[in-house]
Parts: structure tokens; sequence; C-alpha cells
């Protein structure tokens, strides 16, 4: 059957670029042998598996060559696709003939080199010894380089804020700063939940440096309640430059003005306008929720000026607690006559007792 490249970097065969640097970033930092002093030799040998996995995956041109014939056919004598057309040379030799194929296995200390885009982050240069055991050149990388902080600084996740950190204390990499973009949504889009699809251009490098523009189509899924200042990240979707671990870009919900109702934490408040008489004698709210539905609240309590009616579980969303819901309340600005004749003043006066 072959080696099989994709479960070696734990990514599946539709991996993109970015899916194959953040997973080599990852297991090169963990199985360096400069990290593992106490099983040096087994990480010799899944050094130089991830590093040659990476160097096939990450090339357009080995990649198809893998994809269609295997590790075997990368590695034999058989005829690749389109082996006389453009860019037939990468591959083929021509004292084979023009349809032999040829892989020449990269060094991972190389491959290390080129991908982390440094040569000394301390100062000193590196070594040009010998080869050692599984392909690996002593002396290549400086003393102190891999202590435990610096690797512990990728963890797991091998991506994120956390990182470059560990780089960053260390001289080799900095971590740019985040990218941040307002995400205007409307009352609706926060009560009810939506997604938004981003498209966003930015510089990618090859292994060789070199660099070039992409788009992507971003996709940020709104859940219901969320609030304002709610902050989505993706990781490392800055530009790609060496000596620097890209910029994370943040999205920061902000939230539009609505035409009815104003947000208060998990409340929804609503202002109505009403006359004295309605405040004395009654006075029923027509509304439309945010969700479409109609509801009718008669009030039959005399309405002052402080007074609020609640009406439970009718506010927003509670993003922790999706079955429950915040109240609404209704708050009044009663309408006063400017002024009252003899006759008014004295039918108030009569009628309230006074």
């Amino acid at each position: 059957m072959g080696v099989d490249y994709y479960k070696i970097l734990q990514v599946d065969r539709s991996a993109k670029d970015d899916d194959l640097k953040k997973a080599y970033r990852k297991l090169a930092m963990k199985w360096h042998p400069d990290k593992n002093p106490n099983n040096k030799k087994e990480a010799e040998a899944k050094f130089k598996q991830i590093s040659e996995a990476y160097d096939v995956l990450s090339d357009p041109q080995k990649r198809v060559i893998y994809d269609q014939y295997g590790e075997e056919g990368l590695k034999g004598q058989v005829p690749p696709p389109d082996a006389g057309g453009a860019g037939g040379s990468t591959f083929f030799s021509a004292g084979d003939g023009p349809t032999s194929f040829r892989f020449n296995p990269r060094n991972a200390d190389d491959i290390f080199a080129e991908f982390f885009g440094f040569s000394s982050p301390f100062g000193g240069g590196f070594g040009g010894g010998g080869g050692g055991p599984g392909g690996m050149r002593g002396g290549r990388f400086p003393s102190g380089m891999f202590r435990e902080d610096l690797f512990g600084s990728f963890g797991e996740g091998g991506s994120g804020a956390g990182a470059g950190a560990g780089l960053l204390n260390h001289g080799a990499f900095r971590k740019a700063g985040p990218i941040e973009k307002r995400l205007p949504c409307s009352l609706e889009e926060l009560y009810n939940g939506t997604t938004k699809k981003m498209k966003i251009s930015r510089e990618i490098a090859d292994v060789s440096g070199k660099t070039r523009q992409v788009e992507e189509i971003l996709t940020i899924d709104i859940k219901p309640g969320w609030k304002k200042g709610t902050k989505i990240t993706f990781p490392e979707k800055g530009n790609e430059q060496p000596y620097v671990v890209p910029a994370d870009l943040v999205f920061i919900i902000d939230e539009k003005s609505h035409g009815v109702f104003t947000r208060d934490g998990n409340d929804l408040v609503l202002l109505q306008k009403i006359s004295l008489a309605e405040a004395l004698t009654g006075y029923t709210v027509y509304i439309t929720t945010l969700d479409g539905r109609n509801l009718t609240i008669p009030i039959n309590n005399v309405i002052h000026p402080s007074y609020e009616e609640i009406v439970p579980k009718e506010g927003m969303p509670i993003p922790k607690e999706p079955t429950k819901k915040g109240n609404l309340r209704i708050k009044f600005n009663i309408k006063f006559p400017s002024r009252l004749t003899s006759e008014q003043k004295a039918g108030i006066k009569k009628l309230l007792g006074a």
C-alpha cells in the first residue's frame, strides 16, 4: 500500500495549503529530535517522515503524482500524467527517457528551516555538519533553540494566539498583531441567529518563500443572543511573511440600531408614546416581535412616568442557555397637555376628588 502521507500529517485528502502548514508546524515542532533527547532515534524517523509528507503534499505537481500512483509510484518508475507537457522537467530526467519518474527526497532540516523562515534565531548560524542518522545533519540547529518552553508554546493546538508566543520570547518569531474588523448585525440577526460569509484576500508563502495572493471565503455562524463586542477569531489568516507568525483575523460583532427596540443586556426595551388620557384609563400595546410574531398586551393599571410593563421571556435569547430568554420591558412617554381651561381643571378636580 505504501506510506499514507495524509495520515502522517493527520489531514484529510481535501486538505488545503493552510491545513498542511498548520499540521506540519505542530508535528515538526513536536517530533524534532532536539525536542526528544531521550527518544531521539524514533523522533528522527518520525521527523523525517513528517517532513517528506509535507514536501510531497505541499507541492502541487508531486501531490498529483502521489494521489494517482501512491508512494510506490512517486518513488518508482511510472508514467505520470501529462509527462510530456509543460512542467514535466521538474520530475523527469532526460537520461532515463521522457516518461520515467524520479523522486528526489529533500533533507528534513532544509524543509524545516525554509518553513520557519530563519537561519539563525539566536545570533548563531546553522552548522554545516555531515549527515546524521535518518538524513539529519549534525549541528544544524544552534544550542538552546529547542528548549522545552519554546516547544510548549506550540502545544497540541499548533495555531492561534499562543502559537508564536514562545518563539517571540526567544527572538525567532514574532506574532503579528491581530487584524480587527467590525461585523455589523441587525437586532433580528442577533435574535434569530444567522450565517455570514466574508471574502478576504491575503498573501501566502510556499516553502521557498515565494508569496502569492489568494482569496478565501470565511463562514461566520452568528449564534442567537450574541452581544455587541463578541469576537470571532480566525487564527493566522493574515499575510504570511518570513520571521513572522501570521496575524489572527478577528471579527467583532457590532449591533445596528433598530427602529422599534433597544437592547439592554438580555432584555429588549420598547418605548411607547401615549396620551395622559390613555395613561389614566388603560392602554393596549401591539407589538411585532423580532421573529415575526404579533403580541397584544393590554395594560389596565394607571401608567405613571416611571411605570414599566414587564413581559417575561420575550427578550433576547441567552447564548449559554438557549432555552431561556430575557424580558421585554415596555416603558412609556406620557404626553401631558400644555395647558388646560378652567372648565377642564374643574372637571379633573371633580373626577379625582381633589
